[in-house]
């Protein structure tokens, strides 16, 4: 009989691309359906917060100018990735949701596939709700969609994993930057997706990821005045108003919970143009010259 120890995983944060622990030093237990613990997840600081704001701020310059073809490409390979770790996410989806290896499995499957269709999306949204618009005079006038900027997500509690990635993968499909607060319940899937994140191609800071008391993480950053929209798909009603109250000191989009999410529905565009901006241009034809202005 082997006498040999387990080697427990250590959960990190991910936070512009690399892996801190909390800066508190904070952790607290994470237990199957059953009760049984299965790890310590780091919990987040308000501090945590903030470095993922300025990780994310940081990161959006460069992810909102790169080609739509190239985000897509880029979405495909976290598929790719998550794909070959489908085993590893089928254990931590079992435990974490209570549901047998087959339900799971399928679960897995489901978020995979959902990633390939959000990177199919990335260049087409902008023929969907953008183009040429009819004016009454001698003029061009077109409307293109643009990323809102730093969006904070708060996932579902009770879909660790598909549901985490049905309101992650069109933020970022847009070209937004992303700071996720996991399940508090069941935060260990999102930690380890910021693995697949990290060796995916994807840009350091486009997503970053914090576990911990979700209220106590959300309240800074719903407040935080470079947070540009905020997704409230996790929290429950008395969070959500708070939430909202807190988001009205600027300008930011909020992105109310539904009564109901059916996470394994075929999605539509709703959560990719929640956070898009529209841009107009006019442009002048024949004898008023070539210069344009928009706004």
């Amino acid at each position: 009989m082997s006498d040999r120890l387990s080697v427990f995983k250590t959960y990190k944060l991910y936070v512009g691309g690399k892996f801190p622990r909390s800066e508190s030093g904070r952790v607290y237990e994470v237990t199957d359906a059953k009760g049984k613990w299965l790890a310590n997840a780091p919990q987040s600081s308000r501090k945590d917060a903030r470095d993922a704001v300025v990780a994310a701020r940081k990161a959006f310059g460069g992810w909102a100018g790169a080609t739509a073809y190239n985000r897509g490409q880029v979405l495909y390979r976290v598929a790719e990735m998550l794909e070959g770790r489908r085993e590893q996410f089928v254990r931590e989806v079992s435990d974490a949701e209570g549901l047998g290896k087959s339900k799971a499995a399928a679960v897995v499957d489901a978020a995979v596939d959902r990633w390939v269709w959000y990177a199919g999306w990335t260049d087409k949204i902008a023929q969907v709700v953008g183009g040429g618009n009819p004016v009454a005079g001698p003029y061009f006038n077109l409307s293109s969609p643009e990323p809102t900027g730093v969006v904070a997500i708060l996932a579902p509690q009770e879909s660790s994993f598909l549901g985490l990635v049905s309101v992650l993968a069109p933020v970022i499909a847009t070209g937004n930057t992303a700071i996720v607060i996991a399940s508090e319940k069941s935060p260990l899937p999102a930690l380890s997706l910021g693995e697949v994140l990290a060796t995916s191609d994807v840009p350091g800071g486009v997503v970053n990821v914090l576990s911990g008391r979700t209220a106590e993480i959300a309240a800074p950053l719903a407040a935080h005045q470079d947070v540009n929209a905020i997704d409230l798909a996790g929290a429950d009603d008395v969070l959500a108003k708070e939430l909202e109250i807190a988001a009205a000191d600027n300008l930011k989009r909020v992105l109310r919970p539904q009564p109901v999410d059916d996470w394994a529905a075929t999605p539509g565009i709703d959560r990719m143009t929640a956070f898009l901006e529209t841009k107009t241009v006019w442009h002048p034809t024949g004898s008023l010259g070539a210069s344009g202005s928009s706004y």
